[in-house]
């Protein structure tokens, strides 16, 4: 009999890209097809499906605590009432610098910890604890009283549990219940959400300045920024109970019938609708290729990934998970891609802004704190109006496109301020208007960080790793958020003090390093599904990881799933004898 060929259809295959049917199990399929189809209605598809919307809002909370975390300390710490209820933490540059990083402290654990919970736990339940973290640390912190400090910081450290356990788990559940066309603009939510919290922190903070009577300020001024702190992690804490599973973990975990009743729910279409079929089949199929690819670079815990171990066995297997991470080329690339992305976006000097954006409008020569602080508030505006646009064009500009252009713009900013700083900083009551230029070229560089490195670096960590690996890789970008999140929050006052316009020089030096890295390091990733992350990380390009990824296709369906529907497209069904 001649062998036949069929062209692979729209929802799997590549265009141009054929499969042979008796050698269709040494062949993988790709599902790029299916994503050029489905960007073409991008916009119509969101706008008619409000409700994943409304869950990936609801998911993004997380992200409002990280941001407006951010922003009120720095408030706090000039309120007279807090001064002199704390002067212990005030006086000392070193207490204050403990108050400010305890947060990243927390933030790193909490981080690393959500790979583990959100493997074992699911993804929602991760965040639930998250909310309860919060929840705790927002309560202690208002229970510090006047000379005693204690609480301040043991609730500055649980807040950052919960705010690190977000970090990781917020963008990627939202990049696991999006489609791939959207996935960009579902995901930079949680980007939203962050710029969101910085800037209402900010006006918060401005506005609680004036609580009190007689002249005299009152306790809740510096309280009531961190009782308005733990509501969104309350509604989160509620609403996570009627959020679906991520439907990728629920095939992770072989709960099967229920994955594909959340895809077809999530996306609006019947159980039996073709596009649900493929991505539930493309989705079965990558769990199966990479379970079969744990097995065989660990054959001794076979019998834990088979799930005859327990919590032990499942401890175990996370372990050797993270072991996983850095066995092969191709995955230690990604962990170093997702660690490096937030590298970049850290020394890209932003995090100093925002910690002590007062303290540097003051430093142009503007000796009256509330022109500072209102500069400071004019900052988290120009934050989040600039990210609104970037949620809209990720998906079609591209992720390198918008971190090099970020890049280009904050590098001119970041540099036109160092030298404006080197020229006219011993004489700033002269020159008034160099000192507005200033401010106006930091907003200017948070504009250009709110459209690139912002949303961009958070999308890139939750949508490059394998299934198999993802909680864990994104936890480990995310956890390098807060590690270099800290290392700002020590080292940049006395930068500031020491080199003064020379600080701004550094990282615009560090600017030029992210823009070439990205250039000639990172892949672009718009459009494609998780499940065809591989292809563009160049992955599975041997003949046996080509064949078992074929494989599992085969076992789960999908070949047969192609060629069946490939037949009805072209008419080419034999009615049955």
């Amino acid at each position: 009999m001649a062998e036949k060929t069929i062209s692979a259809p729209q929802h799997v295959a590549d265009a141009d890209t054929s499969v042979n049917v008796e050698k269709s199990h040494k062949v993988p399929l790709s599902a790029q097809q299916r994503v050029d189809a489905a960007v073409k209605t991008r916009w119509s598809s969101i706008t008619s499906n409000p409700k994943l919307i409304l869950i990936a809002l609801l998911a993004s909370f997380g992200g409002f605590e990280y941001g407006y975390q951010q922003g009120i300390l720095s408030q706090s710490l000039v309120m007279s009432r807090f001064t002199e209820n704390f002067p212990t933490v005030v006086a000392s540059s070193t207490a204050t610098g403990w108050l400010t990083s305890i947060l990243q402290l927390g933030g790193i654990v909490g981080s690393l910890s959500a790979g583990f919970v959100g493997e074992v736990f699911s993804r929602k339940y991760a965040m639930f604890s998250g909310c309860c973290w919060t929840l705790l640390g927002s309560y202690l912190y208002i229970g510090a009283t006047a000379g005693n400090p204690a609480l301040l910081y043991a609730g500055r450290f649980f807040t950052g549990l919960g705010v690190g356990t977000f970090s990781s788990v917020g963008p990627l559940y939202n990049a696991e219940i999006a489609s791939p066309e959207t996935r960009g603009f579902i995901v930079s939510f949680y980007q939203f959400a962050t710029i969101l919290g910085i800037m209402l922190s900010f006006w918060i903070g401005y506005g609680c300045n004036f609580i009190g009577s007689g002249g005299v300020q009152s306790d809740l001024a510096w309280r009531l920024p961190s009782i308005i702190q733990g509501i969104p992690a309350a509604l989160l804490a509620i609403g996570v109970w009627w959020m679906p599973f991520s439907p990728r973990w629920l095939v992770k975990v072989g709960r099967d019938d229920e994955a594909r009743k959340t895809l077809a729910w999530l996306r609006k279409r019947g159980l039996d609708d073709d596009e649900v079929t493929a991505e539930y089949l493309e989705i079965k199929a990558e769990a199966l290729f990479e379970q079969r690819d744990f097995v065989k670079h660990f054959p001794d815990v076979e019998e834990i990934r088979d799930g005859k171990s327990g919590r032990t066995g499942v401890l175990k297997r996370e372990l050797y998970g993270y072991l996983q991470l850095f066995r092969s080329w191709d995955n230690f690339k990604r962990v170093s891609i997702a660690w490096l992305v937030m590298f970049w976006q850290q020394w890209s000097g932003i995090d100093a802004i925002i910690y002590y954006a007062s303290n540097v409008f003051q430093s142009f020569g503007f000796s009256t704190g509330t022109i500072a602080l209102l500069a400071t508030g004019v900052t988290g505006s120009v934050f989040m109006v600039s990210t609104l646009p970037a949620m809209f064009l990720i998906d079609r500009l591209g992720r390198k496109t918008m971190l090099m252009t970020g890049s280009i713009v904050m590098f001119v900013s970041i540099l036109s301020v160092g030298i404006i700083v080197a020229k006219f900083r011993h004489d700033w009551p002269n020159h008034m208007d160099a000192g507005w230029a200033a401010v106006v070229l930091i907003w200017v560089y948070i504009a250009g960080f709110g459209f690139g490195w912002g949303p961009a670096s958070w999308v890139v960590i939750s949508e490059i790793f394998p299934l198999s690996i993802r909680a864990r890789g994104v936890s480990i970008g995310a956890n390098s958020n807060w590690l270099n999140n800290f290392a700002i929050a020590f080292f940049v006052p006395p930068m500031l003090e020491a080199w003064a316009w020379g600080t701004y020089i550094f990282f615009a030096a560090f600017l030029v390093g992210g823009f070439v890295w990205v250039w000639f390091v990172l892949p672009e990733t718009k459009n494609a599904t998780l499940e065809d992350m591989d292809r563009v990380f160049g992955s599975h390009t041997g003949a046996e990881d080509a064949a078992l990824l074929a494989l599992a296709q085969r076992d789960v369906g999908l070949l047969d799933f192609v060629m069946e529907r490939e037949r009805r497209r072209t008419g080419m069904v034999e009615e049955e004898d």
